[in-house]
């Protein structure tokens, strides 16, 4: 049975540290979203050709959009629980009435709101560059949502691994930031040469990107179903890897 009123109470507490520094966890993506669409969009998109038949600021807007849904996602999650192990306030959380489903949730969320909240202030600014265009809603939702989904709970698998705050660094500096540029976030796949586009299909990231690509502007350049595959895949196989972690009580206690 699922302690409802637990649950609520440990998502409002995630989006309350959300809103107490609010300038740390929205107005600076958002200010860093602006700087992108202007210069990648105004400043050297003008200089730019059409990518597959669209401006160049209608075609990098998606991708900008998306690199800040996942860094917020796994931002929010990962420091959450570091910071409670950190302070050992988890202690509290784990001899408290929650199941371990519901701690996660609670740490998902949470994420998943905060990158929300990034992507609909990115998209808002867009529109004042009218580069914010959506023509499959129901995609749209559902990529913004389920990629949240999965770096919340990569995050929550970093906030229990690092051991230091200098560690939580690590992953979005050397694996979430490098993969989402190399993803096609400025660029379209087909630019590439040859060998390395078959090594970009490799890349998840690009299926993210892509993925909220077409649904706001309707050019894919990947296979929907691999897409698809790639993001329940990822989705399914964190939450139980760390559902299992937070049964075995991985670096939680002590």
């Amino acid at each position: 049975m699922v302690n409802w009123v637990g649950l609520y109470t440990l998502c409002r507490r995630e989006v309350e540290r959300t809103i107490r520094v609010a300038t740390q966890t929205l107005v600076t993506p958002w200010i860093s979203a602006l700087l992108y669409i202007f210069i990648f969009g105004e400043v050297v998109g003008r200089r730019i050709d059409t990518i597959a038949g669209a401006t160049y600021i209608d075609f990098v807007l998606p991708g900008i959009l998306m690199m800040n849904v996942i860094t917020a996602a796994f931002t929010h999650s990962s420091s959450s629980l570091h910071f409670q192990r950190f302070v050992r306030h988890i202690e509290e959380v784990l001899v408290a009435p929650f199941s371990h489903v519901e701690m996660i949730l609670g740490f998902v969320i949470g994420g998943v709101l905060r990158a929300v909240l990034v992507g609909g202030g990115v998209f808002i600014i867009a529109l004042f560059f009218s580069a914010a265009t959506v023509e499959h809603l129901l995609l749209f939702l559902f990529y913004i949502i389920s990629v949240a989904i999965v770096f919340a709970l990569l995050g929550v698998l970093a906030g229990l691994w690092a051991q230091s705050f200098e560690q939580l660094s690590v992953m979005n500096t050397f694996v979430i930031m490098p993969f989402t540029f190399l993803g096609g976030v400025f660029y379209s796949i087909h630019m590439l040469p040859e060998k390395l586009q078959v090594v970009a299909y490799f890349n998840p990231f690009f299926y993210f990107i892509d993925g909220i690509r077409y649904s706001m502007i309707g050019i894919r350049e990947s296979n929907a179903t691999v897409g698809f595959v790639v993001i329940f895949t990822m989705m399914i196989s964190l939450a139980i890897f760390v559902e299992y972690l937070f049964k075995k009580g991985w670096r939680l206690r002590g």
